[in-house]
């Protein structure tokens, strides 16, 4: 027969109520616990370090480019013509004199030879002009000599009759007839006199104009023969040729070019020297002078920074850079190179490795590797950039190692592990 036993039954739900709130509890603790743990720290693989280091940071800027003769020179038409022939194609060797391709123009050659005939018709004007007034001259020589005479005649009459008249034997009339005759020969000499020397300047000044006119038709002529020389188009350098015509509409014989235009472009590929494209950010420190080496993937030439565009295109700053060791072979126009050029050299500054976020003259929050497998973020100021360096400021002391990486997307964390 089974007994009630009231009392234990109480016990039995005592010690559930009692149990359930130590649980309740501990779980409460437990929650509470949880809750204030950090989360765990996420791991970063094949994470790039490097070192801060103390001394001397050379500051540089890098770009691509190409190379480019230093001297280029397009060849245009001086007048119209069509192309009669072209001797020489793009990439040939050239000199100076080198005939390139051949015009024909009808008309040059018409206006030629109208010059030439001009030029002998005056020529031949000239000489008929000297030869008149040359007999002209003579003519003029002859009365001068007539008058001469005649004066002379009449003075030695004049002389003559005064000796007589001193014996009566001739009277003062006749005398005096052969005195006024005397002086009219006298004076008809010097007007004789004073013609031949006017004759003789107005000689030189017809012939002058005579001349005048031949060396204007010599010079009309000349520019016509150099027209019709210059259908005949030359390299005028020693170098290579580069290019007929534009790129996309090469010449082609029976072709009519316009006077002026350009068509032809001779480089001398001896002489190089690099245009190196530099983002405009990293431009404002250039200056001219400064060190460059341009690396043509077939070794690296030494130079100098001779020019620097003036604005800025596409977001870049042209430099030009002269070469000044020997080219690689290989070293040709339009070979695409890259440029690093040294802007200054700091001394005794702290430096280290550029991360990939890191800009010149920021703040930025980078990780500084504590214990070789644990990382944290700390504020560091950065200063002047070279390309894969960068000047610390502050926030890291010489001897620490941070992450290089790009940490982006671990910005909401301030920990992380390295495996």
């Amino acid at each position: 027969m089974d007994i009630a036993r009231p009392d234990l039954r109480k016990k039995k739900q005592r010690r559930r109520i009692v149990i359930g709130c130590i649980g309740a509890v501990a779980i409460a603790l437990i929650t509470l616990g949880l809750s204030r743990l950090e989360p765990a720290a996420p791991f970063v693989e094949n994470a790039l370090t490097d070192t801060v280091k103390r001394g001397e940071l050379v500051r540089q800027v890098r770009g691509n480019g190409t190379l480019v003769p230093e001297t280029i020179v397009w060849i245009p038409t001086l007048n119209s013509g069509r192309i009669l022939n072209i001797l020489v194609l793009p990439g040939a060797d050239v000199h100076t004199n080198t005939i390139l391709l051949e015009l024909t123009n009808p008309e040059i050659e018409q206006a030629a030879f109208d010059a030439e005939w001009q030029l002998k018709a005056a020529e031949a004007e000239m000489a008929n002009v000297r030869v008149t007034l040359q007999a002209q001259r003579l003519n003029q020589q002859a009365s001068v000599a007539s008058a001469e005479a005649n004066c002379n005649n009449a003075q030695l009459d004049y002389e003559v009759n005064a000796e007589l008249s001193k014996d009566g034997l001739v009277p003062a009339i006749t005398l005096k007839q052969s005195k006024v005759k005397a002086a009219e020969m006298k004076k008809i000499l010097e007007v004789e006199e004073e013609r031949l020397k006017i004759s003789a300047d107005s000689t030189r000044a017809q012939v002058a104009v005579q001349e005048a006119k031949v060396a204007q038709l010599q010079a009309q002529l000349s520019l016509k023969r150099r027209l019709v020389d210059a259908l005949k188009i030359r390299a005028g350098l020693n170098g290579v040729l580069q290019q007929l015509g534009p790129v996309d509409a090469p010449l082609r014989v029976g072709q009519q070019l316009i006077a002026g235009a350009n068509v032809a472009r001779v480089a001398d590929p001896t002489r190089l020297k690099a245009e190196i494209k530099i983002p405009e950010t990293q431009a404002k420190d250039l200056q001219n002078g400064q060190r460059a080496e341009i690396d043509t993937r077939n070794g690296i030439i030494p130079g100098r920074v001779t020019r620097i565009d003036p604005a800025a295109q596409n977001g870049t700053r042209t430099v030009d850079v002269t070469l000044e060791g020997k080219l690689p072979r290989g070293a040709v126009p339009e070979l695409t190179v890259d440029g690093t050029i040294e802007l200054e050299r700091l001394q005794d500054v702290l430096y280290v490795g550029r991360p990939v976020n890191g800009q010149s003259e920021s703040t930025v929050g980078l990780f500084k590797v504590t214990d070789g497998r644990a990382a944290i973020r700390v504020p560091v100021k950065l200063g002047h950039g070279s390309v894969s360096a960068i000047e610390v400021v502050d926030g890291l002391k010489e001897g620490d190692q941070i992450i290089l990486t790009d940490m982006s997307q671990w910005d909401g964390h301030e920990k992380v592990r390295i495996k």
